[in-house]
């Protein structure tokens, strides 16, 4: 997910994201340590499109509060 699809989102859909994105991250954690993960990197993708997110969030929270 790039910037420009995560800036067309509402926050409540940027929630449900964050919330989905932590639990394939969980599961990928979990398949790590059983020695069943296939693509290391996808685990540091999610890691990178969770900070967007949270980023554009609070982007839009302080340009809301000015």
């Amino acid at each position: 997910m790039n910037v420009k699809e995560i800036r067309e989102k509402s926050n409540e859909e940027l929630l449900k994201d964050i919330d989905s994105l932590k639990e394939e991250l969980f599961n990928l954690r979990f398949q790590q340590a059983t020695g069943q993960l296939e693509n290391p990197s996808r685990m540091k993708d999610i890691k990178k499109t969770i900070a967007r997110i949270k980023t554009i969030i609070t982007e839009r929270t302080l340009s809301d509060a000015k």
